[in-house]
């Protein structure tokens, strides 16, 4: 519990400056204060301590959100440093301030060497991710960042937010293309010549893809296939295959999709002079077609908040984290490893929900209405990070590990991609079908959800350990 010494301000609507308004002291616990803020018929609450720690700052954030406070926050005192005014620099609580563990900090000083005078390639460069690990990657000074991507309007976002802070002398290049096509590819690499990949490329969202599962094998797998080779070819010292927690046991197209995508980058073990690595994660918050905007949407618009189904958990990471652990495993990586980051215990979608309205200053189920709309195509009611949890092995970081799968022989891979190339002619299903023999760890949703029984709770957390 955490003892504290605040003030609370009442400001009456006759009031001309900070001065008029009435300044209530008080010291002790936050659950003291609660009392006296219900007394006094407030709403609104303003979180003012910077530099307080993750797990005190969530207790005090948790108890206010628990009684509909409307919450807004300060950035930490770093990001306070040499800014705007602090009264320009409020902000509502984000729900990642409420996550069940500390944001994780890594080491990124391990990346300069990657980084630093290298000319770097991103694919999917105006994506969630892609943009990301641009804002970081131009932070090590590279020789020259190249953004790839075939949605242009993304991709020009990205290029005026880096120019306009850093200036026209940014080596900075912007192409439009896409991964599907070999011939764009070998101009691109032509043209650069990249020292370092990062593949950020991919069709992403489940349901879609469930749809359209030939737009999923021919951009994720088979544009994979093309930039792997395209990389081998001309001489990049290291790949970074962007990965995804749904390639563990999955029983989607997009997970099966982006599970072969790491089989791609296996089979290239002793057969090439570039070393290639993927890295695994969760779920993103605040990424393109992410719950938490959807869920803001629907709240501003008075609600229903919508959910697939209240059972559902899911591990989530913040953009910055997630690009942060890319870069810092891609500076690990020597020889196809598969990275994974330890991201703590998951969390319930229903209680981001829950949380989300409380700090929007409502009532969940009394002023806005949550309700379940029953699990997509393709959608698992919890995901998972490891395939197999006994071939884990640590890195020199703590949250970081190599989960270790047998060797995809470059003739296996070629057999299974046979068997896609040729469903590719065929309807839809033959398509699933084929996944089911090139994934053996491919499972229909029914089958995982309904083995899971009718109740699911958060398991303990998946510990990861060293090998034996």
């Amino acid at each position: 519990m955490t003892f504290l010494i605040f003030w609370i301000i009442i400001v009456t609507d006759g009031y001309q400056n900070i001065s008029q308004a009435l300044y209530v002291p008080i010291s002790g616990f936050i659950s003291q204060a609660l009392p006296r803020m219900r007394a006094m018929d407030i709403h609104e609450a303003i979180f003012a301590i910077p530099s307080m720690d993750e797990l005190h700052r969530k207790e005090i954030l948790r108890q206010l959100a628990d009684r509909s406070i409307r919450v807004s926050t300060l950035p930490s005192t770093l990001e306070l440093i040499d800014q705007k005014p602090i009264r320009q620099q409020l902000r509502e609580v984000r729900i990642e301030d409420l996550l069940g563990r500390d944001t994780i900090e890594l080491d990124i000083s391990a990346v300069e060497g990657l980084l630093s005078g290298r000319t770097v390639l991103v694919t999917g460069g105006g994506g969630s991710i892609g943009s990301e690990l641009c804002r970081q990657i131009v932070k090590h000074r590279p020789k020259r960042l190249v953004i790839f991507d075939i949605y242009e309007n993304n991709a020009y976002d990205i290029q005026q937010e880096l120019l306009y802070q850093y200036g026209r002398d940014l080596p900075l290049s912007v192409e439009i293309g896409s991964v599907r096509d070999p011939r764009r590819l070998e101009l691109l690499f032509d043209t650069y010549k990249p020292d370092v990949v990062f593949h950020a490329a991919a069709h992403k969202h489940v349901p879609l893809m469930e749809t359209s599962p030939q737009e999923a094998i021919r951009n994720n797998v088979f544009g994979t296939l093309n930039l792997v080779r395209a990389a081998d070819a001309h001489g990049v010292k290291k790949f970074i295959q962007i990965s995804t927690d749904k390639a563990v046991n999955p029983t989607s197209v997009m997970g099966a999709s982006k599970r072969l995508c790491e089989m791609i980058v296996q089979s290239m073990a002793m057969c090439s002079e570039t070393t290639f690595a993927a890295v695994r994660f969760g779920n993103v918050l605040g990424s393109n077609g992410s719950v938490i905007p959807l869920f803001k949407r629907q709240i501003e618009n008075g609600g229903p908040v919508t959910i697939t189904d209240k059972r559902i958990i899911r591990y989530f990471m913040t953009i910055p984290e997630a690009a942060q652990l890319v870069l810092e495993a891609g500076s690990m990586a020597k020889q196809n490893e598969l990275f994974v980051l330890d991201m703590g215990q998951p969390v319930k979608i229903l209680d981001l929900a829950e949380n989300l309205v409380r700090l929007s200053g409502y009532e969940p189920y009394r002023d806005i209405d949550i309700i379940e709309t029953g699990l997509r195509p393709g959608e698992k009611l919890y995901e998972e990070l490891l395939i197999a949890s006994r071939d884990i092995e640590k890195t020199e970081n703590e949250k970081i590990f190599v989960e270790h799968q047998p060797v995809v022989t470059p003739e296996e891979l070629a057999e299974k991609l046979e068997i896609l190339r040729a469903a590719l002619e065929k309807d839809p299903s033959a398509i699933r079908s084929a996944l089911h023999r090139v994934v053996p760890t491919f499972r229909e949703p029914e089958e995982l959800n309904n083995a899971q029984g009718e109740r699911v709770e958060i398991p303990p957390q998946q510990s990861v350990g060293c090998a034996q």
